[in-house]
């Protein structure tokens, strides 16, 4: 795609990187055949082609009209982020970056309305401190039918028994976990099942209490530098049991049971790329940080002796077949375990979760959802299961199939200790 931006410009980095981003696109349109909103509402503008062409326009034309920003806006707030586009594109544009850059240059330039900052600066707040969030989840779950259905939706029916975690100091091996931010309220029990079931296969996962929200939920509504902060406070907590002063081996990987999560800190290293005080540990970090599968499926698990009887319909995250390129990793670790699993149709296709999205957008998402639910329960399942928090949530909302995170099957099938 050819570009037009001044040489003054191009001194920008932001405007640098988008013109990288822009000229590698060839506007073949393949992306359009796999985009979820372009196939619910066919509109050239809510497609990955249309809006990159959208963000070109505005992005050349630093004087555009308010109005015509404000419609760019609109096009770019119905885009999920889920990236199936990049997997689709022949020609590897990163589009997720140009979008990040284009949402920001709209908020510079036409900033939101008072009701809607405040709308998104108490997504951040209140959904970024697990032990606020659960302070709400439990007000939430008391006065139910007082809470907007948008948010009532996203509530479990009643608080899930996380179980007991094995002591980690037993084994020689030895790896962090991120325990997220709304995971802990939503779905205490998969962080403590990812703890029995590692424990089994002789790896301790060291608790670090310091660590906190990855920054994902802050950075993608636009609050950028405070998604970066986030990533450093993470990367200072984690940093003593990486690099040890008393020559002692640091931990093997940093997990993530939420794909969403680990998505975000496997990028770590580009956000923070500019910074001197940091970009070589966002480095090392981004290069520890695993999703969980990662780690089980080059385990052997047959030591686990799972009795695997239920049959289950997996969905497959965005963040984790698209942004890690993780797709069919999950569903050949419970095959090898012995799980049966159920075909699922369009599996490409994003459930509408897509962190916030729900909320902002919560009558599209509600169409996405419920055809992802019909094509998980075309096979019958018994469960659902996922990789991510928002889309087990998300999905759990329409109460139809239980859906739970696919550790926590796991760690049901396994024999007493």
């Amino acid at each position: 795609m050819q570009t037009h931006f001044s040489q003054e410009a191009l001194e920008q980095p932001h405007i640098r990187e988008a013109d990288r981003v822009l000229r590698s696109c060839v506007h073949c349109g393949f992306c359009n055949a796999t985009c979820p909103t372009y196939q619910l509402l066919g509109d050239e503008r809510d497609g990955p082609r249309g809006r990159i062409y959208l963000m070109k326009q505005m992005l050349e034309n630093p004087d555009d009209s308010e109005n015509l920003t404000a419609q760019t806006r609109l096009h770019l707030d119905r885009c999920l982020t889920c990236r199936s586009c990049e997997t689709t594109c022949p020609s590897g544009v990163e589009y997720h970056k140009l979008l990040d850059i284009g949402r920001a240059e709209i908020d510079r330039r036409v900033p939101r309305g008072p009701a809607e900052r405040a709308r998104r600066f108490a997504l951040r707040k209140l959904l970024v401190d697990p032990k606020r969030f659960r302070a709400l989840l439990k007000l939430g779950q008391t006065f139910r039918p007082l809470v907007p259905g948008v948010l009532r939706d996203k509530l479990p029916p009643r608080p899930v028994d996380a179980g007991t975690r094995p002591d980690h100091r037993r084994h020689a091996r030895q790896m962090l976990i991120l325990e997220g931010c709304v995971q802990p309220g939503l779905s205490p029990n998969t962080n403590a099942a990812t703890a029995r079931v590692l424990d089994r296969l002789g790896i301790g996962l060291t608790p670090v209490g310091e660590a906190g929200c990855c920054g994902a939920i802050d950075f993608h509504l636009n609050a950028q530098e405070a998604g970066r902060a986030r990533a450093r406070a993470n990367i200072d907590a984690w940093w003593p049991h990486i690099e040890k002063d008393n020559g002692e081996a640091g931990v093997e990987a940093i997990v993530q049971t939420a794909s969403g999560c680990g998505a975000f800190v496997k990028e770590y290293a580009d956000l923070l790329t500019d910074d001197p005080a940091y970009a070589e540990k966002a480095r090392r970090v981004s290069a520890l940080a695993r999703d969980l599968v990662e780690v089980l499926r080059d385990e052997p698990l047959e030591a686990l002796e799972a009795a695997a009887s239920r049959r289950l319909a997996f969905h497959c995250p965005c963040t984790l077949q698209h942004a890690q390129k993780l797709g069919g990793a999950v569903e050949g670790v419970l095959s090898r375990l012995g799980f049966p699993l159920a075909p699922v149709a369009n599996a490409h296709l994003c459930c509408g979760s897509a962190g916030t999205y729900a909320i902002t957008q919560p009558e599209l998402a509600t169409q996405l959802r419920d055809n992802k639910l019909d094509s998980l329960e075309a096979g019958e399942p018994e469960v659902i299961v996922t990789a991510n928090i928002g889309c087990q949530t998300h999905l759990a909302g329409a109460n139809r199939t239980p859906v739970k995170h696919w550790i926590e099957i796991v760690d049901e099938a396994l024999p007493p200790s």
